[in-house]
């Protein structure tokens, strides 16, 4: 009834039944992955007032996390596996650390590259009345957002030394290719510092927290 499609390799659709309404693809976590597609299979369909909610577990996890749903009207949907704190079958067998991958990072200490590449994670299916698949992917959203907000409220504001540094920067690299001589010395034309001004102040109308990226200022 569903398919999945993982970056580089076969799509699946070894689905285990687990009931009338719950299914299950068990899948290998090695190699690590962003992203997951899960789908109707063609000639398939839910039925009326239902949707499919799509979960996760994590290996040595024994919770399920809610990714998102599909149905009848959205019949496919890619979800982005995000775990914080890089992967550590990655870091055993490549030597180096990734973002948002799909590997657990709770692997119990000592566990051999080969038995971490071993691991398996649980991707499951249940079809259940679409208002509570709303109400649960409603939850989801506000959990993110107080997420996102406590992420924002707790970042450093930039003191007023590096800002002013950041905006001299700013500066320099747009009027150090105006300079010219002028009797041994190098001047820069005043009409060039009026149009880096002008040029700031519309950027800064545009994108107020650009001074706050280092490589962008």
């Amino acid at each position: 009834m569903f398919g999945a499609i993982l970056p580089s390799r076969p799509v699946q659709t070894n689905l285990q039944t687990l009931s009338a309404t719950q299914f299950a693809f068990t899948l290998p976590a090695f190699p690590p992955f962003h992203h997951i597609v899960v789908f109707l299979l063609p000639g398939n369909a839910l039925p009326p007032d239902a949707a499919a909610a799509v979960y996760i577990r994590l290996p040595h996890n024994p919770d399920f996390k809610l990714l998102g749903a599909i149905g009848n009207e959205k019949q496919s949907a890619i979800f982005k596996i995000n775990h914080p704190g890089g992967s550590q079958i990655s870091e055993v067998l490549a030597g180096n650390e990734g973002d948002d991958v799909m590997v657990d990072e709770t692997v119990p200490p000592g566990t051999t590259g080969l038995v971490a590449a071993r691991a398996h994670f649980t991707l499951g299916i249940s079809v259940e009345p679409t208002a509570s698949v709303t109400a649960q992917l409603e939850a989801l959203k506000s959990t993110d957002m107080v997420e996102t907000t406590s992420m924002v409220l707790a970042k450093k504001p930039l003191s007023t030394k590096m800002l002013a540094q950041r905006i001299i920067k700013n500066a320099f690299n747009f009027l150090a290719s105006f300079a010219g001589d002028h009797g041994g010395n190098e001047v820069v034309p005043l009409k060039s510092f009026q149009d880096w001004w002008v040029k700031f102040e519309k950027r800064i109308d545009l994108d107020p927290g650009f001074l706050e990226r280092d490589e962008e200022a």
